[in-house]
C-alpha cells in the first residue's frame, strides 16, 4: 500500500489557493508523504504551482453532477495508490471516488450524512473552527482536537519561463520604469461582492495619473466590466479580463507591485503570491475567508445589514459596498505598502 495521500478538492479558485495550507501541514508532519489532489481540470495550473503536490488527479465531472457510475469508474482506477483520503468539500457525491477506491481511511466532515462513504468522520463545531482554511487543516489532525491548528500560509511558486510565456502570448511588457498595480473587479458569487464599477475606474484612473501602469483580471465574464473600466481610466490601462488562462492569470499577477480586489478567487491568488493587497468585503465575512498573508489589508464597513451573504443586495443600496470612498482604498493600499517596503 502507498504512503500517498488522496485529497479530493473544492471546486472555487479561492477554496482550491486555501487548500493549500491543508497541503503544507501534510508535508511539515510527514515530509516523506506525495500528495495528490482529485479537483477540476481548471485547477490544474494551480496545483502546479503548489511544490507540495505531487500531481493533479482531474475529476472530468462538472460542478454539480452525480454521474455515479462515472464516479465508481475513476475510483476503482485508483485502487491500492493511497493510505488516506481527506474530502474537502461536504457533499455527499465527493466521498464516492475514495470509497470506490477502497483507500483504507477515508477522511472528512459529516456534511451530508456521509456515514460508509467516510469512515474517519468528524463533527465540525463552526463557532470553534471559524474559518474556511482552519477546517481544512483541521483534518490533517486526529478528531477530537481541541486546539485550533496553525495556518501555515498557502504560497503559489511561478516560474520566471512561464512568466515570460505569458507576457509574449499577450504581447505584453512589465514597465522597468512604472509600478504595476492589479485590479481585480469581478467576483463570481454576485454582484454584492463587488465593489462598483465606477470606484474602480476612478481609483485606475487616479493611479494612472500618478504614473502607475493598470492591469485589471478577470475572467471572460467579467470582460465587458473590465473593458468599461479600461475605457474610463485611459491610456495606461489594459484589460486582460477574458484574455488569460488561469495559469496566465496566476503568473502576470505575481507581477504586480500592489493589487486591489473584491473578495474572489483572484484575491486569494495574490494572497498567496504575497502582494501587497487590499481586500474589498461587501456581503460576505472577512473573518470566514480573508487573505491569508501578512502584507495585506481589509476593508469592510461591518454595517448592521452585513455580511448578509447575499448574492444581491436584499435591501436595494449595496451600502456596504457603494460607502467605501475611492480615498479609503487609496490610503489602504499606501499602508500596505509601507509596511512591505519596513518588512523588506
Amino acid at each position: 500500500m502507498s504512503f500517498a495521500i488522496l485529497v479530493v478538492g473544492p471546486s472555487w479558485v479561492g477554496d482550491m489557493v486555501m487548500a493549500q495550507s491543508l497541503f503544507r501541514t501534510l508535508k511539515q508532519q510527514q515530509p516523506e508523504t506525495a500528495i495528490d489532489v482529485l479537483a477540476p481540470g481548471w485547477s490544474l495550473p494551480l496545483l502546479q504551482r503548489m511544490p507540495e503536490v505531487r500531481a493533479g488527479v482531474e475529476m472530468p465531472l462538472g460542478h454539480g453532477k452525480l454521474a455515479l457510475g462515472q464516479r465508481w469508474e475513476q475510483g476503482k482506477s485508483l485502487r491500492g495508490r493511497y493510505r488516506q483520503a481527506i474530502v474537502l468539500p461536504n457533499s455527499w457525491k465527493s466521498a464516492i471516488v475514495p470509497w470506490a477506491a477502497g483507500i483504507p481511511r477515508r477522511t472528512g466532515w459529516r456534511g451530508e450524512m456521509r456515514y460508509g462513504l467516510l469512515n474517519d468522520i468528524r463533527k465540525l463545531d463552526k463557532s470553534f473552527l471559524t474559518m474556511t482554511v482552519q477546517r481544512f487543516v483541521a483534518l490533517a489532525g486526529e478528531a477530537g482536537c481541541t486546539r485550533i491548528p496553525d495556518i501555515p500560509p498557502p504560497r503559489l511558486e511561478v516560474n520566471p519561463d512561464d512568466i515570460h510565456h505569458a507576457l509574449t502570448a499577450l504581447q505584453l511588457q512589465k514597465p522597468a520604469d512604472q509600478p504595476l498595480l492589479a485590479l481585480c473587479p469581478g467576483a463570481e458569487f454576485g454582484e454584492a461582492k463587488r465593489w462598483p464599477v465606477e470606484h474602480y475606474a476612478a481609483l485606475a484612473r487616479q493611479y494612472v495619473d500618478e504614473g502607475w501602469r493598470v492591469w485589471l483580471f478577470g475572467s471572460d465574464k467579467d470582460r465587458p466590466v473590465c473593458d468599461n473600466i479600461a475605457a474610463q481610466a485611459g491610456a495606461g490601462c489594459a484589460s486582460l479580463a477574458g484574455s488569460t488562462s488561469l495559469a496566465q492569470a496566476v503568473d502576470l499577477l505575481s507581477l504586480a507591485d500592489a493589487v486591489v480586489s473584491n473578495d474572489s478567487g483572484l484575491m486569494h491568488v495574490a494572497a498567496a503570491l504575497d502582494r501587497p493587497l487590499v481586500a474589498v468585503y461587501g456581503s460576505s465575512d472577512p473573518g470566514f475567508t480573508p487573505p491569508l498573508n501578512v502584507r495585506h489589508q481589509v476593508l469592510s464597513l461591518g454595517l448592521d445589514c452585513s455580511p448578509c451573504f447575499k448574492r444581491e443586495c436584499p435591501l436595494g443600496h449595496l451600502r456596504c459596498l457603494r460607502d467605501i470612498s475611492i480615498n479609503q482604498v487609496h490610503a489602504a493600499l499606501n499602508k500596505v505598502m509601507e509596511n512591505s517596503e519596513r518588512q523588506d
